[in-house]
Formats: C-alpha cells, structure tokens, sequence
C-alpha cells in the first residue's frame, strides 16, 4: 500500500491562522526581474530605493524552494512587452502617459536594456530565482497579472486555491494581482517580508493593513517556512 502524503498545514497569519493544501497552493512570485532589482534596472535608474527588493530575495528564495519541494506550483510573474510597445496600449493611454519607464526612455533611448522589454535583461527573472523547467512563467503587460493574461485558466487548471503572493512592487502589480485573486475567490496570503514596495515605506504598510483587513490573509516566511516545514499527519 502506498503511504499517503500529507499536504495540509495551518499557517500562522492575520487576522487569522489559516489551513491551506500545499497542492492546491500556488507561490505567485511577482516581477523579481532585473528592471526591479538590480543596479542599473529601471527602478534603480527612475529613482527608486531598490534596497528592499534586493533584501527580500533570500525569502523569495526560502519560501519557493520549500514549497516547491511540498508539493506547491510556482508560478513567475514577467512585467514586460514588445521592443515597439504595441502591446501596450495607446501612447496616450493613461498607463502610458503615468509610466516612468516610459518617460526615461524618450527622454534616454540608450536605456532601453534596462526597461522591462522582452529579450532584454532588465526583463529576465535574477538569476537566484531563476524558473525550473516545471514551473510556470505568465507574461503580463498589465500590473494586475489577470488581465490579459491565462492566470486564472493555468490556477484552475491545475486545482490551486491558496496564493501565496512573494516579490516587487507590494502597492502595485502584488496588491492589484491579490485583490482580483480575491474577488475570484482565491484566498490570497501576503508574505510581508518577501514583499517590497515602491515609493514610500507607507504603501507598504498600507497594503498589509487592506489585505489583512478586507482582501486576504497576511503572514511571514517564517510562518510559511514552519507550516511547510511540519505537516499535519
């Protein structure tokens, strides 16, 4: 008889703890590409601290590689699109009129690798998170990684339920993501260490406070690490 492996954990979080199945759990690793991370990518070049998204790898790193070992689906994030912008919309469209990148690129063409356009570098996943063959990249245009996208049909799919959000910018493409996966009825937990925002230390803290309180759950890498670490049997 073949011995059934247990997958359910309760996890430590706010408001609550919650159980969740490690096989019906998806790590959605948002954007860690090197336009966000590393010096000279575009965050660094438009002004952003960078510190924080260089500080959350090793969680990144920690959270993925024991969840993957369990059992859970890893699914990459790739904020990006064509060396033209077509796929971006009008240029007078409101996310191209409020996009940075954008503005530094017509203001310096010779930047353009370290913007997220796909084939470039600034475009690729950090080689510490790199992708393994089975796990799976959604190429998103959007901040919101459901629009436009396969996202959902890939999460349904494959039967996930639980989303555990990791990576860069919380306020941003991470909280847009988390609120369209609530409304769909995933229940979304927000790992605050191994998130970082752009701009001010408050969108952060504004973020774990909505999740926590109307959109999701809110927990830590540790949390994860010891949920994953001690299955229910």
């Amino acid at each position: 008889m073949v011995e059934k492996r247990e997958t359910h954990t309760t996890i430590s979080a706010e408001p609550d703890p919650i159980r969740i199945d490690l096989l019906k759990t998806a790590v959605i690793v948002v954007d860690m590409q090197n336009a966000f991370v590393r010096r000279g990518g575009y965050f660094d070049l438009a002004g952003y601290d960078i510190s924080g998204t260089q500080r959350i790898i090793v969680p990144c790193q920690k959270i993925i590689t024991a969840s993957r070992q369990k059992g859970a689906r890893i699914i990459y994030f790739q904020m990006g699109c064509s060396p033209d912008f077509s796929d971006r919309g009008p240029p007078d469209s409101p996310g191209n009129l409020k996009s940075k990148g954008l503005n530094l690129i017509h203001r310096s063409p010779e930047v353009k690798d370290s913007f997220y356009i796909y084939g470039t570098w600034g475009a690729e996943i950090i080689e510490e998170l790199k992708p393994r063959p089975e796990d799976i990249i959604v190429r998103k245009q959007k901040y919101d990684g459901f629009i436009g996208t396969n996202l959902d049909i890939i999460l349904r799919t494959f039967g996930m339920k639980y989303l555990l959000f990791v990576g860069t910018a919380t306020n941003v493409c991470v909280e847009s993501t988390l609120r369209h996966a609530f409304f769909l009825d995933y229940f979304p937990i927000l790992v605050s260490d191994a998130v970082s925002q752009a701009g001010s230390s408050i969108t952060q803290q504004a973020t774990i406070l909505n999740v926590k309180t109307h959109f999701g759950w809110v927990t830590t890498s540790e949390s994860i690490m010891t949920g994953v670490e001690n299955l229910e049997h």
